[in-house]
């Protein structure tokens, strides 16, 4: 039998929906895109300027594998004052990117056939990384529990594959797409299952600095001995470009994570690092002015779109809404996002991208000016009423 030219398991996974999806409507003439979960603000100016002197000061040369000690060291004073953490430096490593992080990882924890229990609609990306290190992967729809996982379904289905070896949970929140995210309770009892089970959770907590009306508890200040914290500086300081993120754990994970890292990049860019601790040691509150304005943009939208038959998650950070289509519209995500992109030049993500219970749904990014969200409504509401009486969603 002759050799596959390529690795199988690459050739099994597909390039990402929601970056084809972005390419193919850019084409489209005028039109308004709310694909991408990218900030649309400036990185602030003095990170800008801590990296041009990191650069003129020839920080060129690679870093400790773990990144700079300076940053890991303020990443971790960083993260424990605002989420009430424990983590010392070494218990910090500097990835490129939360991606990398997530990569990193799965990588650290998986064996060949161990399982990794995913629960959706979420960011795909967990699935391929999982499939790459010869895991396997449990998708649980939450959509019928408002889109959390609960401690009662996660001890269900750890109970319904009594052989599948599983390994870790995945959490993502607040949630890409949904906008969701987790209160202490529900977080401990969680908790509560996957310390009995003995599973790791990896955390991805990119979003926790745009949570809007309660302060982010992070999983791990409830079980800091089995999670791995994903984080970074991609969404709260509109650094995404900048490729700057974070695992925060348990000294023998992170021994042996550094590992994975190491081979997979040597270590993050150096200037990039200089720029990070800039962001942490000075930059505690840039956050909040971009919170403040994603929230107006996510309550203008949620006041126009209910009006125009749309029911929404509850979008209690991130910068998503996911939106179940009107009645009246298409019912399969991907022609309603194909037909608003070609008859009303605005272009959303199909639900179905993010996994079970995602079909009838679509995610839009108000990571977006106000002005251009208020066109996009326009135009929206030029495509449903198009197709008939518009009954608006319940509140």
């Amino acid at each position: 039998m002759a050799k596959s030219k390529f690795n199988e398991k690459i050739e099994r996974i597909a390039i990402s929906d929601i970056r084809r999806f972005d390419e193919e409507v850019s084409a489209i003439p005028d039109i308004l895109k709310l694909t991408l979960g990218e900030p649309d603000f400036k990185t602030p100016e003095h990170i800008k300027k801590a990296a041009i002197k990191a650069i003129e000061a020839d920080h060129s040369h690679y870093s400790p594998t773990g990144g700079i000690m300076p940053l890991r060291a303020a990443a971790a004073a960083y993260y424990n004052e605002k989420y009430d953490l424990n983590y010392t430096p070494e218990q910090v490593v500097t990835t490129v990117g939360a991606t990398e992080a997530i990569a990193a990882s799965l990588q650290t924890v998986l064996n060949p056939d161990e399982t990794v229990i995913v629960p959706t609609p979420i960011f795909p990306l967990y699935i391929p990384i999982t499939k790459i290190n010869d895991g396997r992967v449990i998708l649980t729809d939450t959509s019928a529990d408002g889109f959390i996982l609960t401690a009662a379904r996660l001890r269900k289905i750890i109970a319904e594959y009594p052989l599948a070896k599983v390994k870790a949970v995945v959490l993502n929140y607040p949630c890409n797409p949904t906008g969701v995210t987790y209160s202490r309770k529900q977080l401990a009892e969680l908790a509560a299952v996957i310390r009995e089970q003995g599973l790791w959770v990896i955390s991805d907590e990119i979003y926790a600095e745009l949570t809007y009306a309660k302060k982010h508890v992070s999983m791990a200040s409830i079980l800091p001995e089995q999670t791995i914290l994903v984080t970074g500086l991609s969404k709260s300081h509109a650094m995404t470009g900048w490729r700057m993120g974070f695992i925060l754990g348990p000294q023998d994970f992170i021994d042996q994570a550094l590992k994975a890292h190491q081979n997979m990049v040597t270590s993050a860019t150096t200037s990039v690092q200089f720029a990070g601790l800039e962001a942490m040691q000075n930059g505690k509150q840039d956050s909040v002015p971009m919170r403040k304005e994603y929230a107006r943009r996510r309550d203008f939208l949620i006041k126009e779109l209910t009006q125009l038959g749309f029911q929404m998650a509850s979008p209690d950070g991130a910068f998503y809404l996911f939106a179940k289509i009107p009645a009246n519209c298409p019912q399969s995500s991907w022609k309603f996002v194909r037909d608003l992109a070609h008859q009303a030049k605005v272009a959303l993500i199909p639900g179905i991208s993010f996994g079970p219970g995602g079909e009838g749904y679509v995610r839009l990014s108000y990571a977006a000016s106000y002005e251009s969200l208020v066109e996009a409504v326009k135009r929206i509401r030029g495509y449903v009423t198009a197709r008939g009486p518009v009954e608006p969603a319940a509140k």
